[in-house]
């Protein structure tokens, strides 16, 4: 932004991220983490074997194996996840990864939209690319993409892009709120002080 780009930053919601983790994928990225032998297999056992069963009107369903997902309530869970999608950012060109566990942000940059359409795009075709890889998918009509720049970048812009992943269109948003912060189009932080000031005068009339 201070050298005059538009930055573009794209917000990626996993649809059921935590439960889509595949076993075996998992196994062999522990492994090439350096994690071997019989801690390895301690982990296979830990995910392997598992069922679940449903309660309706105190009648259990039948138990049904549980192929994918890591366990959750564990404390392995955040780190299992981490470490599964830790390798995202490789398969990207010219853009940068924020992750914090399954919330992802992808930040791009271009002189002009028609650059910074192309760069996103691009990157969002390397995603698409890597989630099938790893048998995660994309909540489409949760993911957003959102353009920053100055104020009078962002007023000059005539035509918006069209970005899609998987020929799925990425809705645009002017602003975003992510790990509690809200960010605007043009970083004037006005929405998250009113929050900020709502929240204190609140907490001060109580």
């Amino acid at each position: 932004m201070d050298n005059g780009l538009l930055n573009g930053v794209l917000l990626l919601d996993l649809k059921k991220a935590f439960d889509c983790v595949d076993h075996q994928i998992l196994l062999n990225k522990l492994a090439m983490y350096g994690i071997r032998g019989i801690t390895l297999n301690w982990f296979k056992s830990y995910l392997s074997n598992r069922k679940q069963t449903c309660k309706a009107n105190n009648i259990f369903s039948e138990m049904k194996p549980i192929k994918t997902g890591v366990p959750q309530g564990s404390n392995l869970v955040p780190l299992l996840f981490i470490i599964y999608v830790n390798d995202l950012p490789n398969c990207l060109d010219s853009a940068s990864a924020s992750m914090f566990a399954d919330d992802t942000n992808i930040t791009a940059t271009g002189q002009t939209v028609q650059q910074l359409q192309s760069n996103l795009n691009n990157n969002l075709e390397k995603v698409h690319h890597w989630l099938l890889a790893n048998k995660l998918t994309l909540s489409y009509n949760k993911t957003e993409y959102m353009i920053i720049g100055s104020r009078q970048k962002i007023l000059n812009i005539q035509e918006e892009p069209i970005i899609s992943i998987g020929n799925e269109p990425v809705k645009k948003i002017n602003k975003c709120k992510t790990l509690g912060v809200i960010i605007d189009d043009k970083l004037m932080w006005k929405d998250h002080i009113n929050e900020i000031n709502a929240k204190v005068s609140k907490h001060g009339m109580g």
